[in-house]
């Protein structure tokens, strides 16, 4: 891969609402992450900022905490089909291991764990689409 096509997939990643872009081939890797800026209008009140915040916190009740998908694609267990899945429920995984893959536009980009966790629930099913935000896996910090 040239320097211009990075360069090019730099600046589409920069234009676009996606935040994470990898790629692999034979003798290639290349990981791309952005990070997300959150803007809160000055309309809104303390109170619905508050409200805001409390669904984006893990319930306390439950201690569960959502992996989201970071991209528009669809969403494989496995990776390749017949194969066994990545994780199951209840399986604990150790930081960096592979969770699943979501396919974007011919690409297939692999979700790694980036804390130990035990997989408390599969919310996706195998090959459906997902948005960016849909949740992917329900965990608790191990």
């Amino acid at each position: 891969m040239d320097i211009k096509l990075i360069k090019k997939l730099i600046v589409l990643m920069q234009k676009s609402e996606m935040t994470e872009f990898k790629y692999r081939d034979d003798d290639f890797y290349i990981s791309l992450k952005k990070e997300q800026l959150q803007v809160i209008s000055s309309v809104q009140s303390k109170s619905a900022i508050e409200k805001e915040e409390e669904i984006k916190k893990p319930s306390k009740e439950k201690e569960l905490i959502e992996i989201k998908s970071p991209m528009v694609g669809t969403f494989y267990c496995s990776p390749s089909p017949g194969a066994p899945p990545y994780v199951e429920q209840g399986q604990d995984v150790k930081k960096g291991d592979v969770l699943c893959i979501v396919e974007a536009m011919k690409v297939m980009n692999e979700i790694e764990a980036e804390f130990p966790c035990i997989i408390k629930k599969v919310m996706v099913k195998d090959a459906q689409r997902v948005e960016y935000g849909t949740t992917l896996f329900l965990v608790k910090k191990a």
